[in-house]
């Protein structure tokens, strides 16, 4: 029900990443809609994690990555993200079980050994 809500207000998520004046004089409620956001922004991280446990990297890489491909549109880059979280989510279960038999590696450390040299190549890359 969250995940609708951001999608419906992506346009007032594009508005307020310009300033405060754009979004004002385009009939945003500046407050209310990033309180709300905010809301739901906290609301659908925190599912998440209830749901999936805490694998942070997937939620720091997937927006970076969607960012990087679509651009900083919100109708684009939402779903992109959610896309590219689940994928990395899958690639870093499939690595994990087919790696060490018959145990296999939990998800979130092979998460974290994809993410830790992609956020190095992200700060190298703004430097």
């Amino acid at each position: 029900m969250l995940l609708p809500y951001a999608l419906y207000k992506s346009n007032a998520l594009n508005l307020l990443s310009l300033n405060d004046a754009t979004a004002v004089g385009s009939g945003i409620r500046i407050s209310r809609d990033r309180g709300l956001l905010l809301i739901a922004a906290v609301a659908l991280a925190a599912s998440a994690v209830a749901v999936t446990g805490g694998i942070a990297f997937v939620g720091l890489m997937a927006p970076h990555i969607a960012k990087s491909l679509v651009g900083p549109r919100f109708q684009r880059f939402v779903p992109v993200s959610v896309l590219i979280g689940g994928f990395l989510l899958l690639l870093a279960d499939t690595i994990g079980r087919n790696v060490a038999d018959p145990e296999g590696i939990a998800a979130g450390i092979v998460v974290s050994f994809i993410g830790a040299p992609y956020f190095i190549y992200l700060l190298l890359k703004k430097a």
